[in-house]
């Protein structure tokens, strides 16, 4: 056998494995926050409160071309779970270009990560199996200044769930 016909017969015994969508399952605890701070206070609110270590992802979340949304996440470690607080709402700055009153005036469009739960200004989002942990974090959450309140939201009935998978 030629060292080619060898690299072929080799190369037909690789498997292609495929994960389809079916397979993929990413249990998480999704809570809404009510909240008028701006995304950097809560993040220093809830690491004082939740002793987290939220830090700003080097990327944001990108769901179009023109729309991101930059989140805060922490790999907690200790008690093998993922946290990541991301806000609902992204404004995007333009400018209108018109020959009337309002010539070059800026405006801001609001997009949104979960556009049925618009009134929601922050999602809380844990990658956890054990939800036992869940009642003591919305009472830390509600005790914070500024948070208006917080519950659990059930990610399987969000049409946009495919949004908070990052």
């Amino acid at each position: 056998m030629t060292n080619k016909s060898y690299i072929c017969y080799l190369w037909s015994m690789v498997a292609v494995h495929k994960i389809t969508e079916d397979f993929y399952d990413d249990s998480f605890i999704l809570i809404a926050i009510h909240s008028s701070l701006p995304d950097y206070a809560l993040v220093y609110n809830l690491n004082s409160s939740l002793k987290a270590k939220f830090k700003r992802s080097k990327k944001d979340l990108d769901v179009s071309n023109i729309v991101s949304f930059p989140f805060f996440e922490w790999d907690d470690e200790i008690k093998d779970r993922y946290w990541t607080l991301i806000a609902n709402f992204s404004s995007k700055k333009e400018n209108l270009v018109t020959s009337d009153l309002f010539k070059d005036e800026v405006t801001f469009t609001k997009h949104y990560l979960v556009t049925e739960h618009k009134e929601i200004d922050y999602f809380l989002k844990i990658e956890e199996e054990d939800a036992h942990m869940i009642v003591d974090i919305i009472k830390a959450l509600k005790n914070i200044p500024k948070i208006i309140t917080a519950y659990i939201i059930d990610a399987e009935k969000l049409k946009s769930k495919n949004n908070l998978i990052f």
